[in-house]
């Protein structure tokens, strides 16, 4: 004799479903290598089987992804480690927002690049780069990052006191938005970036910059973008 169904299964259905409560998620995403995962996921429906459309929206700077994020213009996105911890925290000008690090997107895979032209002047690797800094009548190099309590900026400034050179007083440094870095460079606004990919590679294939170092030299399988 088959068993009877519990009286309290119809309840529970009549209560909920496993439908999403949500059936459309806004995905915030900036240009970079990295963004990959998000954008297949989004771009082959991998969200359809559970009741999901992932609508994948393009950020122009970290400062506006970080921003649609607290408004909430945008449910999730593909974001800097450290974007986020600033945000739950309120730093880099936003209010203390809480924040949840769903998964790791990406590892590795950033890059420091310096302008071409520096090669003219003997920079060719990083002992010839210390070497230009402290030159006393040198003009001061400014290297560019990508958002205030970002990843880039944390590679940028410990990678410079480990060959013990000051990031605050002996180079300056610049906010640029990613897709921006080799324009910039190109044109001399800049002569050095930390980026993702694939900025440091286009700089490099266009002959305006070369790569000095890469993040994982700095901290092997380091975190990087998550969702």
């Amino acid at each position: 004799m088959p068993a009877q169904p519990s009286p309290h299964a119809a309840h529970l259905w009549v209560a909920g479903s496993d439908a999403p409560e949500k059936p459309e998620l806004n995905l915030g995403f900036l240009p970079l290598s990295d963004a990959a995962s998000l954008i297949v996921a989004a771009t082959q429906g991998f969200g359809e089987p559970h009741g999901l459309t992932l609508n994948l929206h393009r950020q122009p700077s970290w400062s506006a992804l970080r921003d649609n994020l607290l408004n909430g213009q945008l449910d999730a996105a593909h974001c800097l480690y450290g974007l986020v911890y600033g945000a739950h925290l309120g730093l880099g000008g936003a209010p203390a927002t809480p924040m949840a690090v769903l998964m790791s997107l990406a590892q590795n895979g950033q890059s420091l690049n310096l302008a071409r032209s520096l090669t003219r002047e003997g920079v060719r690797d990083t002992a010839s780069l210390v070497e230009r800094i402290r030159q006393p009548d040198a003009r001061p190099l400014t290297l560019a990052h990508t958002f205030p309590t970002g990843t880039h900026i944390f590679w940028l400034y410990y990678w410079l006191a480990a060959q013990g050179i000051h990031p605050l007083q002996d180079v300056r440094t610049a906010l640029v938005p990613p897709p921006q870095m080799p324009e910039h460079l190109a044109a001399g606004r800049v002569d050095g970036f930390c980026v993702g990919e694939p900025w440091g590679a286009a700089a490099v294939a266009r002959g305006q910059g070369f790569t000095l170092t890469t993040t994982q030299a700095i901290w092997p399988d380091h975190p990087e973008k998550v969702l």
